[in-house]
């Protein structure tokens, strides 16, 4: 299983949308709400030096936010990201 993590906030449509596209692949994430988890605010700035939402990384590759996440599986990048990652 591939190592997923979406950084999110409340409310947030399009984290929202990250996440129903990925269950739809249904491929499982861990999910950081920054809403819930304000530590997790450092750990999004270290792995991406970003603090827009979503922020969606497969293994050790940032994809990005929600329209990059569209682009990935679109173009099959999501589903070679996510059998690298397993």
């Amino acid at each position: 299983m591939a190592k997923i993590t979406v950084y999110s906030t409340d409310p947030c449509s399009f984290c929202e949308r990250a996440k129903q596209l990925l269950k739809v692949r249904e491929l499982e994430f861990n999910e950081v709400n920054l809403a819930k988890d304000p530590a997790g605010r450092a750990q999004l700035i270290e792995e991406t030096g970003m603090l827009s939402f979503p922020q969606i990384i497969v293994g050790d590759v940032l994809v990005g936010g929600f329209q990059q996440l569209v682009q990935a599986d679109q173009s099959g990048r999501l589903a070679e990201l996510t059998a690298q990652a397993a």
